[in-house]
This record gives C-alpha cells, structure tokens and sequence, in this order.
C-alpha cells in the first residue's frame, strides 16, 4: 500500500496518512505495534517525549531493514524542556532514543512556557540538518500567528485535535490559508459518544462497503488534513491505511460536516485550571 504524499510550505514531502503511538507506553507492546504497521505499509510514525516511547520506536526503526530516507519519523518536544538550553538537549536526546540522525518532523508539542526559546532551539536544529521539518502541536490561530510573527521559520505543520465532534472548521481554514499543514489527532476521538456505531457514519460506510473509521479517515483526508491513527492490531492497522481507494460525494462530507459538537473531546487547552493541572507542574520544573 502506497500512501499518496503531500508536500509542505519548506518542500519537505510527508505522508498523508501515519501510524501514531500514543497511549502504547509498554515498549515492547509499541516495538510490536510499529513494526507490523511498518510491514503494513505506513511509512509516517509519529511519537512524542511525553509518550515516553521513542526507544521502542526506534528498536523497530532499526529492524525493519527500511533505509532511512522511506521514513518519516516525527516527534515532539515537552514543555518541561521549553527553554532555549533545554530544547536543545531535548532534540538530541530524541534522537538519541530513536537512534537516528535526524528527524523528519519535530514539534513543540503544546503552546505553554517559553514557546520562542524552545522555537530557536529548533530553528537552529532545523538550519543545521538535525530536522527536516519544524511544527508545533494544539496551537490556536493566535498563538501560530503569533510565532509566524516572532520568529524567523514558520511552522510547517500544526497537529491539532480534529475528529468529527470536533471539526475545528475555523481553526483548520487559518492553518491551511497560512500553508501551515493540519495533522490531526484522536481523529476516532477514542471511541467517544459510541462514534463506530453512528448511523450517519454508518450510512456512508455501508454506500461504499468501508467501515465507519474508514469514512472517518476519508473524510479528513478529503479535508486536506493529515491523519494519524493508532492501534495495536495489525487487521485495524491495514484497515485504517485502505482509505485511498474510494472518495466522499460532497453531499456525504455535508452530512459529516453536521456531526459537529464545537466542543474538545477531551479538554480546553485554553482554561486556566487545565493549564494548570496537566501543565503546571512541568512549567514549574522550567524555574527550579
């Protein structure tokens, strides 16, 4: 299964679609996990600091025999490393667990602490052939304008949360007219509200013989988005990367377009009390 690409605002070439790895803490539950999704096709891993799985991801990196340059291997930098010294060590240290030269894509993987310190350190990174590609993860419209704005690279990717009771039309709209390439996460929004078993959903699915993740997949596809779902089965991995065979009527992606709730499926990453109780605690690690 060949996965079509898309080429972001540097000409940087990237997946359309990839396996992410989330939630698969055990190591080597994920070495597993990656492995069979590289043996299935997908060529786009996507993995964080904060996964705390980037050795395990790398061990199947190393044994896939893929070269290198058939990867496009992303990861994300943590806010408790957002200052310019401890950026840079962050980004050596994720390479040093995945065991690669360089990154094909990195993100500041939210918008909190010293976002522009953190950013020069992957700007110099970036210019020194460390990185191919530098993003960043959960920025709204203003706080990407705002680093546009700032700095000197612009993001070339923002990963976002986008699933289909949560479409974030608006904020999709400004990243795509800024060339800034969507990447979305949780597009199943884990299950939530019974999401496989939508007659919506269902309607389509069974218009096209797919299943409802596969409308699902399409469907964001269709909105110029990159996807990145997870799983640790390899016939759900095969399914969600069978979506390219087949394409939405535009009455189709109206009817997706209603299922819209307007409301995160898991939190406001902009209330305070959040901030504070995911975040702070690693904010505060940034002055000790």
């Amino acid at each position: 299964m060949m996965v079509p690409t898309t080429k972001l605002n540097n000409g940087v070439v990237m997946p359309q679609l990839g396996f992410g790895v989330f939630q698969v803490p055990d190591l080597n539950e994920c070495e597993a996990a990656v492995t069979a999704a590289l043996k299935a096709g997908y060529r786009l891993i996507d993995t964080a600091t904060a996964y705390q799985n980037e050795t395990a991801v790398g061990r199947a990196i190393q044994k896939s025999g893929l070269r290198r340059d058939e990867l496009f291997v992303t990861s994300k930098l943590w806010v408790s490393e957002f200052t310019y010294e401890r950026a840079k060590q962050g980004i050596d240290a994720s390479l040093q667990r995945l065991g690669v030269d360089y990154l094909d894509l990195y993100l500041l993987h939210q918008p909190y602490g010293d976002v522009m310190g953190a950013w020069r350190a992957l700007e110099e990174a970036y210019h020194a052939g460390k990185i191919r590609a530098i993003g960043v993860s959960n920025f709204y419209a203003d706080q990407l304008k705002n680093l546009e704005l700032t700095m000197s690279v612009q993001p070339a990717v923002n990963q976002i949360e986008v699933n289909p009771w949560y479409q974030q039309a608006d904020e999709v709209r400004f990243n795509q007219d800024e060339h800034v390439r969507v990447e979305a996460w949780a597009p199943f929004a884990e299950g939530k509200h019974a999401i496989f078993s939508n007659p919506s959903i269902q309607t389509i699915a069974q218009a096209h013989g797919k299943t409802t993740g596969q409308v699902i997949l399409r469907w964001l596809l269709q909105r110029g988005i990159t996807v990145i779902p997870k799983s640790v089965h390899p016939e759900r991995m095969a399914e969600n990367i069978a979506v390219f065979d087949f394409e939405l009527t535009a009455a189709e992606m109206s009817a997706m377009a209603e299922l819209d709730q307007g409301v995160s499926q898991f939190f406001d990453h902009r209330d305070p009390v959040t901030i504070e109780q995911i975040f702070g605690a690693s904010l505060r690690q940034l002055h000790e």
